[in-house]
């Protein structure tokens, strides 16, 4: 991977693309640190002070994926969340809405129409999510246990609150567009490239941690341990990532006038990890639910009770338990909307392809169903074993639940990361084809 980027440096072109890159995180970074107009910063670092090493907080995946910007309310305080909620649902939506249905066999033009409903989308939910932000904030929920969790935000005038809503719906919105800049003129998709900057600018944060944290020499032993479980991670999930399984095609020939086309052989990749991280991040954000049901009734009640003991505890039996659960089926649930077996079916049946042994049209959507399911299932067992390790590493090592080498983080860091470098390789072999002249 460094040989790659060294490569890239040298190459004058990319190295433009790789300096402009650099500079859209800069920005980004920049933005992660700057105070929300109407927010005591002083209250809000006393706070986060405080909080520091108590662990499980309610809003840990926002927080991770805006950088750590969320709990301080800068302008960057919602991040790149907006816009994951965002694609996420026009996603599921293409497969509801037969509209967008058909946008998205338009092509490149459909889709273009389909990514402004996406920012349009963004812009809403980054409305609807800083009012409830700011809303915590005002009541004190954002840091329970703070003496001055209420004083965050001196001035709760409607006036004083709009302005914080607009600052954090337009910081949003220019998140959204420095990606789509990375993506345009940098390396890489520029939305996963900022993912991956704001999770991983809590690493080096968390790694102290448990380091401070430990008692075995100081806390380097704990500290070490967590290194080497970190680069088993890294290989595991490098390993399942780039695992797939390769369903051999056939094309027939066909005679068109004089011309003969087909004959030709191919394959259908089929990830062991067909769903990505988004089944994660479903289970997790429903489980959120709960737990903000209980803190914003401030009930006492046998159900709040149960919900506090059970579900909002991460290293409780039953939340492991639903957690794991609820990640195995969002990945059958994600899989089962986003990769149609009939379609392809179709598709390959109109172009004269074929699976060899298996007839052309509805035997082959039920060979591929058949497949997709086995597989699906190591698939989701992976998903949910690294999303518990967070949980496990809460146990052992006293840390919070963004722990760097588990979970959400070491998948979107891992394949972000992969992406990015096979990209840059894939851009450097097209200016350094040496073609017949070897």
């Amino acid at each position: 991977m460094l040989t790659a980027f060294a490569r890239a440096f040298k190459t004058p072109d990319l190295r433009k693309k790789l300096l402009f890159t650099l500079g859209i995180i800069v920005l980004f970074r920049l933005g992660a640190h700057i105070p929300v107009p109407g927010v005591s910063y002083v209250n809000v670092n006393y706070c986060m002070d405080a909080a520091k090493g108590q662990g499980g907080d309610l809003f840990g995946l926002v927080n991770m994926f805006s950088g750590g910007a969320l709990l301080q309310l800068t302008i960057f305080a919602l991040g790149i969340m907006p816009y994951i909620t965002a694609s996420i649902i026009l996603q599921l939506l293409v497969v509801v809405i037969p509209r967008l249905e058909a946008l998205k066999k338009e092509g490149q033009s459909g889709q273009a129409k389909i990514t402004q409903y996406t920012r349009y989308l963004t812009v809403a939910l980054g409305v609807l999510q800083g009012t409830g932000l700011v809303a915590t904030a005002r009541s004190g929920s954002l840091f329970p246990g703070c003496d001055r969790a209420s004083e965050i935000i001196p001035d709760q005038s409607i006036f004083t609150t709009a302005v914080m809503v607009i600052t954090m719906t337009a910081g949003t919105a220019l998140v959204m567009w420095l990606g789509e800049l990375i993506t345009d003129r940098g390396i890489g998709n520029g939305m996963s490239i900022l993912m991956f900057i704001a999770i991983a600018a809590g690493f080096t944060g968390s790694l102290w941690q448990i380091k401070l944290s430990g008692k075995i020499v100081d806390g380097w032993v704990e500290f070490g341990a967590v290194i080497l479980v970190g680069l088993a991670m890294v290989a595991l999930v490098v390993f399942v990532e780039q695992a797939q399984r390769r369903i051999p095609v056939q094309y027939a020939k066909r005679m068109i006038g004089r011309r003969s086309y087909g004959g030709t052989s191919t394959y259908i990749p089929l990830k062991v990890n067909q769903a990505g991280v988004i089944p994660v991040i479903f289970a997790a954000s429903l489980l959120y639910i709960p737990a903000l049901l209980v803190q914003f009734s401030n009930s006492t009640a046998g159900w709040a009770t149960w919900i506090q003991a059970n579900l909002v505890s991460p290293d409780s039996a039953m939340y492991i338990i639903t957690y794991f659960v609820m990640i195995i089926f969002f990945a059958f649930f994600y899989v089962a909307i986003t990769f149609n077996p009939e379609e392809v079916a179709d598709n390959m049946k109109k172009y004269g392809g074929f699976i060899p042994g298996i007839r052309a049209g509805r035997p082959t959507a039920e060979y591929l169903s058949y497949v997709l399911n086995r597989i699906t299932w190591p698939g989701s067992l992976y998903l949910g074993l690294i999303a518990l390790v967070p949980t496990v590493a809460l146990v052992l090592f006293n840390a919070d639940q963004n722990f760097p080498f588990g979970g959400t983080s070491i998948l979107i860091i891992v394949g972000v990361g992969l992406e990015t470098v096979k990209q840059i390789e894939s851009q450097l072999q097209q200016r350094n084809y040496e073609g017949f002249l070897r």
